[in-house]
């Protein structure tokens, strides 16, 4: 089977919101007035973001999901998205499947593919993803300031877990492997939050690289510093029971949990809890905003622990 072909059969269908989509030069998509356009890619490569033991459904929903989780950190309302990607051969069973996985996230959020690109080689996944959020309301990296609460949504550390459980250096059985393994290949965006916390939250962004690492760019984009509590953190229940410091490096460093973490002003903290209500997203308040530029880490005896550096492809 050809690349057309299998673009044909499985990766175009009528778009709902765009203008154009699949199979012309360029897709065409209309904006409401009053809105601006989010944009945001993120890739997959086979080895480096997921195994190769992935299920393909699941590879298609987290391709698309963590490109959905950077329009929650924005606010923004998911519209359409490109993919392009190689395949190491034309595998109608592996293109099916990814697209089944795409095409229910797809679905749960409105999203049109409007185009892309096929090519030969190692297994690769990119995806463009736009959205729409009404001007001046975007949830930016550079808006804390000193005295905001620190926020993060969900709970932390399953999907690193799950890949120590993979390599091999914890033991997960049963039921408690398949929820660890659920977290990391099938991450739920925090879309409906995102949308919820625009005019509430001063900053927010997506947790892929692991809270510390994230958190910093908040920090050097708002010049501000944080004092976090490692005890507040919601850490998954399926950490119970392993050692402190396993603990600790999934729940600070641990990356691939495409949580919210975000900051508001102690004034909005009503509105923060009515946005989770609204949004059915469980939120917890894990720090403060502060002066100056460093980033604090304190155990629950107040003592500081040394914050660890985020997830770096080329560190």
């Amino acid at each position: 089977m050809g690349e057309f072909e299998l673009i044909a059969r499985h990766c175009t269908r009528a778009p709902r919101r765009a203008a154009l989509g699949v199979g012309d030069d360029c897709a065409l998509l209309d904006i409401a007035p009053g809105q601006q356009l989010a944009v945001s890619s993120d890739m997959l490569v086979e080895g480096r973001h997921f195994l190769p033991t992935v299920p393909p459904e699941r590879l298609g929903h987290k391709a698309l999901a963590v490109n959905l989780s950077d329009l929650a950190a924005c606010g923004a309302e998911p519209l359409a998205c490109t993919l392009a990607w190689s395949l190491p051969r034309a595998d109608e069973d592996l293109v099916a499947g990814v697209m089944r996985g795409f095409w229910a996230l797809a679905d749960a959020y409105g999203v049109d593919l409007i185009g892309g690109d096929t090519t030969a080689g190692p297994l690769n996944l990119c995806i463009t993803v736009l959205g729409q959020v009404p001007r001046g309301q975007a949830l930016l990296r550079s808006g804390a300031r000193p005295e905001d609460e620190l926020w993060v949504s969900g709970t932390l550390g399953a999907a690193r877990l799950a890949l120590e459980a993979f390599r091999g250096t914890v033991q997960l059985t049963g039921e408690a492997f398949e929820q660890a393994r659920r977290a990391m290949e099938l991450p739920a965006p925090r879309v409906a939050l995102g949308m919820a916390l625009r005019g509430v939250a001063s900053s927010a962004i997506d947790l892929s690289d692991g809270l510390a690492g994230d958190l910093r760019h908040v920090l050097a984009a708002s010049g501000v510093g944080a004092e976090i509590n490692v005890g507040r953190l919601p850490h998954s229940p399926l950490l119970a029971g392993q050692p402190e410091t396993l603990r600790q490096s999934c729940v600070l460093a641990g990356g691939d949990d495409y949580e919210l973490l975000f900051t508001a002003p102690p004034s909005r903290r009503a509105q923060v809890l009515a946005a989770a209500a609204r949004s059915a997203t469980p939120v917890t308040c894990c720090g403060r905003i502060v002066p100056g530029r460093d980033l604090v880490v304190l155990d629950d005896a107040g003592q500081q622990l040394e914050a660890p550096r985020g997830f770096d492809h080329f560190a």
